[in-house]
């Protein structure tokens, strides 16, 4: 057996942590007349080093630490490197967006950076209890950064709408994590997925474990925008600077997402009977009420808004995949883990071109204010125009294999309807996406003043240049050459499955074996 010191297996959360650290007392050290953009890089570093962790980690053994409370597994390895890269661009993004003379612009960088923490410990986490600490660690740097923007009404507005829904998910997720505490005697998960399982000695309480199983989705899907617990989102999107919501749009979905994915395909796999048509219905009414909602915004942030929530039911497809005769689906996991890569680049491309027209004070933020774009700021506007026909789903973009791997899984599984239901919202959705694209591509008519450029051109700092070119590239990349990612995935998908085995001694654990 190889020893694996226990801090190794959370070294990507301990530079985060130790980044957010340094970046608060440097910022209180600092005289207010000084500038503290310099901070703002000192955390793309410290990102940048987690991602260099994350990447690490897959050279050491797949294994738990910490008494069984968190496992380094190509699983989560995937879900790190994808959360640190969305924070990484969405620290750019921040970098060229916010006021040079802001206050308290330490404490923003360092916001996001413990966010990235809670995120990051989600995804690694088998016991549920710290689960639901860095969901809580997680939760509340949100919060913060939705009302950042105090100084209007909308800012706190959303903060405050964002926070109240928010605790009340949470707490359903809490009371789930009590039942199944009360069931199986245990909240780990390897744990609970053993007691649970058929050859299990004993037969837990079933009314508790159904009863569980249905308040942690609840508190889970409310996380990723799904209907019927999406209501926070539009108000958020809206209210929020735009870097946040790029980072909100993308990051604590994918986190909640693999939390997901653990909850179902590890602790419930024996109830797939049961969770799989009810998140196939979720599925169905989220892209259907996405999409329609959608269709009547104005407001670009709103628009999109509501777009995330369709994603969101696209990604929910791929949870009927096939599954095996106990429950697990590699097929599933690795669709709906490559869909969240995808969709975090796209979203991540669009929110960095609207940050660049729309500014910090968002004073053009409805569709009509990016008429011209594509003659005012040609390369701004044609990527824009890339960014909304890869969310349409076209080929030769990240979005198409996206959706392509989702539906193909879903069909695999016997859910034809499902994927027919998908195809027919992609389309409805392109209305909308296509909508903003012929405004950017509308040519300024002299003689009509409404259609003049809202806006100069604007100018890109390098930190925004950086970050729409990463974006664009991860983008491109997933849709001519996707093959790694799917590797990726696939073993991602693989290392999900509870081992037999219970974890035998404090500090650093066996691995559980391989799959």
């Amino acid at each position: 057996m190889t020893f694996v010191p226990g801090i190794e297996r959370i070294l990507p959360e301990v530079i985060l942590t130790l980044t957010g650290v340094a970046i608060m007392l440097l910022d209180a050290s600092i005289p207010p007349r000084f500038p503290r953009r310099w901070l703002g890089r000192l955390a793309a570093i410290g990102t940048t080093f987690a991602i260099l962790a994350s990447i690490w980690q897959l050279s050491l053994p797949e294994g738990t630490s910490f008494f069984s409370t968190v496992e380094t597994t190509a699983f989560t390895v995937f879900f790190h490197v994808l959360i640190c890269g969305i924070v990484l661009v969405a620290l750019l993004l921040s970098l060229d967006t916010l006021p040079e003379r802001s206050h308290h612009q330490g404490e923003f960088y360092a916001l996001i950076v413990f966010g990235a923490v809670g995120m990051c410990l989600l995804t690694s986490a088998v016991e549920l209890l710290l689960v639901f600490v860095a969901l809580e660690i997680s939760s509340i740097a949100t919060y913060i950064l939705a009302g950042w923007r105090k100084h209007t009404g909308r800012s706190p507005e959303a903060a405050i709408k964002y926070f109240l829904l928010g605790s009340f998910a949470t707490a359903f997720l809490l009371y789930g994590i009590a039942l199944i505490f009360g069931a199986t005697g245990t909240t780990q998960i390897y744990a609970i997925a053993r007691a649970l399982a058929p050859s299990a000695s004993t037969t837990p309480n079933h009314t508790f474990v159904l009863a569980a199983l249905a308040l942690m989705l609840v508190g889970i899907l409310f996380k990723v925008s799904a209907v019927p617990f999406h209501v926070w989102t539009p108000d958020v999107y809206e209210g929020a600077p735009t870097p946040v919501v790029a980072l909100l749009s993308t990051a604590p979905k994918a986190a909640a997402f693999a939390l997901l994915l653990r909850v179902v395909y590890e602790i419930f796999p024996t109830l797939h009977a049961l969770w799989a048509p009810l998140l196939w219905i979720v599925a169905v009414l989220s892209m259907t009420v996405g999409n329609l909602a959608a269709l009547r915004q104005k407001n670009v942030k709103r628009m999109l808004a509501y777009s995330s929530i369709a994603h969101a039911g696209y990604l929910l497809a791929a949870f009927a995949g096939a599954a095996d005769s106990s429950g697990f689906s590699p097929s599933a996991i690795s669709a709906a883990a490559f869909y969240t890569a995808a969709y975090a680049a796209m979203n991540l491309g669009v929110f960095a071109v609207i940050t660049l027209i729309a500014g910090y004070d968002e004073k053009l933020s409805l569709i009509d204010d990016f008429r011209g774009l594509l003659y005012r700021a040609p390369v701004l506007g044609s990527l824009l125009i890339f960014f909304l026909i890869s969310l349409i789903g076209i080929p030769f973009t990240g979005g198409f294999f996206a959706k392509f791997y989702s539906f193909t899984t879903a069909v695999s599984g016997g859910a034809v309807a499902l994927a027919i239901i998908g195809l027919l919202n992609s389309g409805l959705a392109a209305a909308y996406y296509l909508r903003l694209a012929l405004a950017a591509a509308q040519k300024p008519v002299e003689s009509d003043p409404a259609s003049q450029p809202a806006a100069p051109q604007p100018e890109i700092g390098i930190a925004i240049r950086a970050a729409i070119l990463m974006a664009a590239a991860v983008t491109l990349i997933l849709g001519i050459y996707p093959e790694p990612w799917l590797q990726s995935a696939q073993s991602a998908a693989h290392t999900l499955q509870a081992p037999p085995a219970p974890a035998a001694t404090p500090g650093t654990d066996p691995a559980p074996p391989a799959h």
